[in-house]
Order: C-alpha cells, then sequence, then structure tokens
C-alpha cells in the first residue's frame, strides 16, 4: 500500500510541475489566450461548461465502452477458434491485420453511410479499431502453450474442450489483458475519430469528437483544450480498469502481477 500511495503521490508532483511549467510558459512568453490558454482560464472553461462537458464526455464514454466490450466478446470468440483449427487460423489469421494496416480515417465515412450518423456508427468504429489487438494477443496466448504440458493432458485422455478451456485459455490470460490495455486506450481514440466524422443524431448534441469540432470552428480554444483533458482523462479511466482487471484475475498466482516477486 505505501508503494501505491508513493507512486500516486510522485505522479500528482509530476502533473503540478507540468502545470506551473505551462502557466509560466504562457505568461513569460505573452502568448495570446486564443493560441495557447493557461491552465486556470481552461479550469474556468470546465467549470462554465461542466453540464455541456459531462454529456459530452458520457456520449464517448457510452460508444467507446460498447465498442470495447464488444470487440472482447467477438476477439475472444475468434481467437478460440483459431486455438481449436489451426488451419482456420492460417486461413483466416491474416485477414485481421487488415483492421490495422486500414486507416479508420478512410472507412469512417462508409459506416456513417451505411448505418447514419449517431451512437452506434461510432460503437462499430471503436469496436472496429478495438478487435485486431484482442484477437493477436489472445490468440498468441493460447497457441504459445508449453508442448509438455499438452502431451501431460492427453496422457489422462483430456477432451479438446478440456484442453482449450483448462490449459490454454488460463495460460492465454496475461496475454489477453495486454490486448485489453492497447484496446481500452484506442477505443477513445476510435469514439473521437468517429464523432468528428458522424457529428450527432441531434443537433447540439454530441460526443467530445462532436464537440472539438464545434469548439475549433468557433475559436474557443479554452473549451477545446477543456474537451482534449476530459478525453484524456477518459483514455486514463479506460487503461486503469483495464489494468486493475488484469491484478484483480493475475495477481494471485502470476510472476507479472504478484507482489512478492523481487524486482
Amino acid at each position: 500500500m505505501r508503494r501505491h500511495l508513493w507512486f500516486v503521490l510522485n505522479s500528482l508532483i509530476v502533473l503540478a510541475c507540468l502545470l506551473m511549467g505551462w502557466h509560466f510558459a504562457v505568461l513569460n512568453l505573452k502568448i495570446p489566450p486564443y493560441m495557447l490558454p493557461g491552465p486556470e482560464i481552461v479550469a474556468k472553461a470546465v467549470v462554465n461548461r461542466f453540464p455541456a462537458l459531462v454529456k459530452s464526455l458520457w456520449l464517448t464514454t457510452e460508444a467507446a465502452a460498447m465498442g470495447l466490450a464488444s470487440s472482447i466478446v467477438i476477439g475472444v470468440a475468434v481467437a478460440l477458434m483459431f486455438a481449436q483449427w489451426s488451419w482456420l487460423r492460417r486461413l483466416l489469421y491474416p485477414y485481421t491485420i487488415l483492421l490495422q494496416t486500414v486507416p479508420i480515417v478512410a472507412i469512417t465515412p462508409l459506416i456513417i453511410m451505411w448505418m447514419g450518423p449517431g451512437v452506434y456508427s461510432v460503437t462499430v468504429i471503436a469496436f472496429i479499431i478495438c478487435l485486431a489487438p484482442i484477437i493477436a494477443n489472445t490468440t498468441q496466448g493460447l497457441i504459445s502453450v508449453d508442448e509438455n504440458l499438452i502431451h501431460l493432458f492427453l496422457m489422462h485422455k483430456a477432451t479438446p474442450a478440456q484442453l482449450l478451456f483448462k490449459l490454454r485459455l488460463p495460460h492465454a490470460m496475461p496475454n489477453f489483458f495486454v490486448g485489453i490495455r492497447i484496446s481500452a486506450g484506442i477505443a477513445v481514440i476510435g469514439a473521437i475519430i468517429g464523432e468528428l466524422f458522424a457529428g450527432s443524431s441531434r443537433v447540439g448534441e454530441g460526443g467530445l469528437g462532436y464537440s472539438i469540432t464545434y469548439a475549433s470552428a468557433q475559436l474557443e480554444t479554452d473549451y477545446l483544450f477543456a474537451l482534449v483533458f476530459a478525453a484524456t482523462v477518459l483514455g486514463f479511466v479506460f487503461f486503469f480498469i483495464g489494468m486493475f482487471l488484469e491484478w484483480y484475475f493475475l495477481h494471485n498466482w502470476h510472476e507479472s502481477n504478484r507482489s512478492d516477486v523481487p524486482e
């Protein structure tokens, strides 16, 4: 506990130093607020526009969370099939790389044209951008089991289902959570990219991406910084939820999350 509190304290000290550096840079260099507002101006924008900011943050959170959750469900199901049937993995696994190589910005207008603007299009975009890390990392964990352990299970006449769920799946949990950590951060990016293109299904209401576009067009730089800060906080929250889940499920047995392992 003391080590975690010391880590949090150090992080807060670093954040305070960054804010002080930002404040004095704006003050000494005399940068106009419409180009780079100081932290106190951004804080005032957060207070003055707090209801609208929270509403936009909630809409983005909803789309990013649904996209991430659906990518976890579909990604794990695909990875389990890839681990169970090697011929299917050799046939289809290379095509999952297309989800990473095709720029999401290029296909976003198509998704919006097919599904219309609004939260469902944004969710699909977040789902697509999150899916590949889940499939790749989980599949790698499932197929990387020690061959001696596989032979041991087969010697005791384990069925393919027992081999998959009692050996391969527990072995793949660390890799699975690595995929979740990667996808948790980019889920917010995918949602905001979708909102930049999709806008909103209702005039004047939208997520952080929609609000960023509006604030930029109105030259409301202080509110624009507040929206960027909210998006950053949301990404951190998603990432740390993934880290907590990883610790919760692995700290009792896996070396990567045990506190008694010497560093």
